[in-house]
Formats: structure tokens, C-alpha cells, sequence
């Protein structure tokens, strides 16, 4: 009278909660920016001179120790004259905009005249170089 009923076994299908994880995992991959954002750090040389007022709109070009440039903050993937031009060229289309060169006290003398002649080629002529003001010496 008893019969004998083999237990079916439960099984739990994965498939669904795999294919929702790999959309998850590509929706945030998609929508994540991978910016890097990175304060660059100058020594800027120091000299005696008026202190400039601010300009609404500059193109600022800061430019390391090491001689890596950057254009408005944004790091350049290499210090060749092409693509300094085209970084320029990218930020401003009037030449009459005032460009600022940031340079580090320590930056090789090469980066700097690089971004003067990338700018110049460009047709960008109202240059300044940024310095800031000596350090007082209280020696007397």
C-alpha cells in the first residue's frame, strides 16, 4: 500500500542570476569614468616684477619637473611638438587669448622652449611666464 516515491530532487537554476550579474557588472563598466584627476605640483621660479592681475579666460600650459605638459589641466600623452599644437588648438581658436606657462623651477629648459614654439606655430603671441614672488630673507 505504500508506495515507494523517489523524492525528485530541487534543483536551482543559476543561469538567470549569472546572466544578472554580467549585465551589472557591464552596466557599471559602461557608466564608471575612469578619469584620472591630479593635482599638478610646481615650484614655479621666483622673480621681482608686478604681480599680474587674473585674465577671465587663459589657456594655462603647466609643465612638471619631470617635463610632462599639461594643457588646462589635462596631461598630454606625449611632449612631441604635433601633439602640444593640436592640445592648443583644441582648447582655444583665437590666438588673441593669453596663454600662461606654469613651469617648474626644476623643468628641463627643452619642454619649456617646445611649448613657447608649439604655441608660436599655432599663432598664439601674448605668452607670459608665470614666476612667483621671492621668498623674503630676513638676514640683516
Amino acid at each position: 500500500m505504500w508506495q515507494n516515491k523517489k523524492k525528485e530532487e530541487l534543483q536551482l537554476n543559476l543561469t538567470p542570476l549569472i546572466d544578472v550579474v554580467f549585465l551589472l557588472l557591464i552596466f557599471f563598466m559602461i557608466s564608471t569614468s575612469f578619469k584620472k584627476e591630479t593635482k599638478i605640483s610646481l615650484d614655479l621660479p621666483e622673480a621681482n616684477g608686478e604681480i599680474a592681475e587674473k585674465l577671465p579666460e587663459v589657456i594655462e600650459i603647466s609643465i612638471n619637473k619631470d617635463g610632462e605638459v599639461f594643457v588646462n589641466g589635462e596631461g598630454l600623452i606625449n611632449r612631441q611638438l604635433e601633439t602640444i599644437k593640436d592640445a592648443i588648438t583644441q582648447v582655444a581658436n583665437d590666438p588673441a587669448t593669453p596663454l600662461v606657462i606654469n613651469a617648474d623651477a626644476q623643468a628641463p629648459y627643452q619642454s619649456v622652449i617646445s611649448v613657447m614654439d608649439a604655441a608660436g606655430q599655432v599663432g598664439f603671441n601674448n605668452l607670459t611666464l608665470a614666476t612667483q614672488q621671492p621668498k623674503s630673507d630676513t638676514q640683516d
